[in-house]
């Protein structure tokens, strides 16, 4: 076959419309052959000669999209010194922008023999009959008008989502294309998106992801797909349409759809780790090209890897082929896969250095200095399995944060557990506490009750325990200390009374996620009352368990409902997502009395005083929003004038009568939300009114601007009474 010289850059398999660059990254090669897999599994290899600062390149100007390659790299294996080169072992592009096949989880993956172990004799039989390939993609691609939304952090409502999980039961989907980037891309589910209301769509783990031949050996699979060997590559298996190049394209217009549809996209992300495991793990890719400069290995034992993600390897974060590696894949998913934004699967790992977690590491300042990534949303799941790994409120500005102490604190007070009313207070009013004091405001706080680790909300309410059976593991594996209560009855009953409590509760917590400030994330199915059985891990569980079941009820149909005009509630007024933290700034004219921006009191009335605060037993409060007092102006320069809002929250077990503030902080209120579907409250209420709010629930109130708003101001239309 011809060969010409060809590029150093980029790296991968770059197909220019006459034939393809190819470029890989290697110091630890002595030589590197590029192999050519035909439709039959025929090879042919091509030595690479010319090397420019450690990256071997070719270019072949008859190779076209479509071609399944792989590498194989001469160098040297010696564990003891961190070097695993191994050319019996058919490699990966790390740049690859797809990848056909899956492994099979043959010997011949792995450079030890079964029979020897690690240590023993190199395995040299060949792993090219067992592995994935990397295939040449055609960069080409009619994006038509597409732009990205562009949706605030403020304005965001975040939906956390499976690919195949969340349109592998639809009933509207063509049955052929369900489970895939088509199916998420067919009009009913975007439909459904939109109904909801959210304004971005959080996909777990996209990247091409390994299936664990331990996991296929017991008949299931990797269904969350933290598992990832390619990080330019959309996963395979969701694919409609083939996986010789065709999940690009799919992928773009699935992005595309979701454009059109005002829903931003943000990925998954995860790289903390590779799916090459620990010592005992496969050479799949990054191990046989350069195992010492991919991976952190222990600092006086070479032969073994330093983890701090529970799954045998941690990427070396101090590489600066690694930050390239991680740099490129993050602009080559904006750039040409439209993407907007990332959230950062064990972030606490991608901020060690050396040992510590270090928040001006390397990599946040490559991103902040990034023109291209430092605009995208960025989201840090923030922490790790390491030492001093626990970084909530802990990364820098630009970032926000999956918000864990959001998540323990909302579960602890709903469910009763003394004490918990104070962080409550601070938790939905933005937890100020963990993110003001490095200068970021509340959109910092991603807030979620529930994700895809762990319960469901229907199931958060219905058991107290894990029932993880399906996972075969003898209840070893999940979280143990779930925060969790089930209303009375462990599991599903046709107790009407426990069913209306576990209505209810699904709705305050929904309430209290929605209306609070920060950015909120909801699990899918969470909106319709999914439910997985009790499973708190279904890692391994692609089947019924995890998939949504489109099939309502009546009760499931309301609940969605619900949570349509919850969101509708507060994408229509600005107080419940504010820009700010509340300061204690007053709002005041024509001659009434200045008000404060939050104001919390008693049941009774009454300001909350420390004592209040301090009360162990202490379960109800309610929160003053002023709307007159939002200090900062819209989009065009204007102040800002919206409705005030008064949360009557009683998470007691008893129902409670709270009376309302004096005509200082309104001529009268409406109900606006009620999670009591039974309550017959009146609609109208006058000040200083007793209204008995039912234990274990949320009342909100609203009135309009007490004042006529000056010229200049905008005042937000009050449309959710109408909803």
């Amino acid at each position: 076959m011809q060969t010409w010289p060809g590029r150093p850059y980029p790296l991968g398999a770059t197909y220019d419309g006459s034939g393809t660059n190819f470029a890989i990254f290697s110091g630890a090669a002595e030589r590197v052959e590029l192999c050519l897999l035909d439709d039959d599994g025929a090879e042919e290899r091509i030595e690479v000669t010319e090397v420019d600062a450690f990256v071997w390149h070719v270019y072949l100007p008859s190779v076209r999209p479509g071609q399944r390659y792989g590498y194989r790299v001469h160098g040297p294996h010696d564990p003891d010194a961190g070097h695993r080169c191994n050319p019996a072992k058919l490699l990966l592009d790390p740049y690859a922008h797809a990848i056909d096949g899956q492994i099979d989880g043959n010997e011949a993956l792995f450079s030890y023999t079964f029979a020897q172990g690690e240590g023993g004799e190199l395995n040299a039989m060949d792993s090219a009959p067992h592995t994935m390939t990397s295939v040449v993609t055609n960069p080409y691609f009619d994006w038509g008008h597409d732009r990205p939304p562009n949706h605030e952090y403020h304005e965001s409502v975040i939906y956390e989502a499976h690919v195949r999980g969340l349109t592998r039961l639809h009933p509207e989907v063509p049955e052929e294309i369900r489970g895939t980037y088509a199916a998420l891309a067919h009009p009913a589910v975007i439909g459904h998106l939109q109904d909801l209301g959210i304004t971005a769509i959080e996909l777990m783990p996209v990247h091409q992801f390994v299936q664990d031949p331990h996991l296929q050996e017991q008949g299931m699979s990797n269904y969350w797909g933290y598992n990832t060997i390619g990080f330019f590559a959309p996963h395979n298996a969701y694919a409609a349409y083939g996986s010789r190049g065709e999940q690009v394209p799919e992928f773009k217009s699935m992005v595309k759809a979701l454009h059109e549809a005002e829903i931003e996209v943000i990925l998954d992300v995860v790289y903390n780790h590779t799916a090459e495991g620990n010592h005992l793990g496969p050479t799949l890719s990054f191990r046989g090209i350069d195992n010492a400069e991919y991976y952190r290995l222990v600092d006086d034992d070479k032969r073994h890897y330093f983890d701090t993600t529970g799954t045998g390897n941690s990427l070396l974060m101090r590489s600066p082929h690694v930050l390239q590696l991680i740099m490129d894949s993050l602009r080559y998913w904006i750039t040409e896969m439209h993407v907007d934004g990332f959230r950062f699967d064990l972030a606490a790992t991608l901020a060690r250095q050396f040992h510590e977690v270090d928040r001006l590491s390397s990599f946040f300042d490559l991103v902040h200095q990034d023109p291209v990534i430092s605009q995208v949303k960025l989201i840090a799941e923030p922490w790790d399995l390491g030492e001093g790994g626990y970084q909530v409120g802990g990364f820098p500005p630009l970032w926000t944060e999956w918000n864990g102490k959001y998540r323990d604190t909302v579960r602890d007070f709903w469910r009763g557990e003394p004490g918990t009313l104070g962080e409550f207070a601070s938790r939905i009013a933005g937890s100020s506490d963990l993110y003001e004091h490095t200068g970021r405001t509340p959109v910092a706080s991603i807030n979620f009750v529930t994700a895809h680790d762990g319960f469901t909300l229907r199931d958060l309410v219905s058991y107290n325990d894990k029932h993880n059976d399906a996972n075969g593991e003898d209840g070893q594996d999940g979280e143990d200390h779930n925060r969790s209560w089930n209303s009375g009855v462990e599991g599903p009953t046709d107790d009407p009374q426990i069913n209306a409590l576990r209505l209810r509760r699904q709705r305050n917590f929904l309430t209290t996620l929605l209306l609070s400030q920060g950015v909120p994330m909801l699990s899918h199915g969470d909106e319709m009352g999914r439910t997985q059985g009790g499973n708190n891990n279904v890692y391994a569980q692609d089947n019924e368990i995890a998939w949504m079941d489109w099939d309502l009820d009546e009760e499931q149909r309301s609940l969605l409902e619900y949570t349509s005009r919850l969101i509708a509630l507060r994408q229509d007024h600005p107080v419940l997502r504010r820009r700010r933290f509340f300061d204690g700034s007053h709002s005041a004219s024509n001659g009434l009395p200045e008000l404060p921006d939050l104001a919390w009191f008693n049941p009774s009335g009454a300001p909350m005083d420390p004592e209040s605060w301090e009360d162990e037993d202490h379960r109800a409060v309610a929160a003053f929003m002023n709307g007159e007092a939002i200090e900062e102006p819209d989009e065009r320069g204007r102040r800002i004038v919206d409705d005030s809002f008064l949360m009557l929250i009683n998470s007691g077990s008893e129902d409670l009568t709270f009376h309302l503030p004096g005509p200082d902080y309104g001529d009268s209120w409406v109900v606006a939300v009620s999670t009591d579907p039974e309550s017959d409250l009146a609609h109208l209420h006058e000040p200083d009114a007793a209204l008995t709010v039912t234990s274990r629930s949320i009342v909100v109130l609203s009135r309009p601007p007490s004042q006529s708003t000056d010229e200049g101001d905008e005042q937000e239309p009050t449309r959710h009474q109408d909803r």
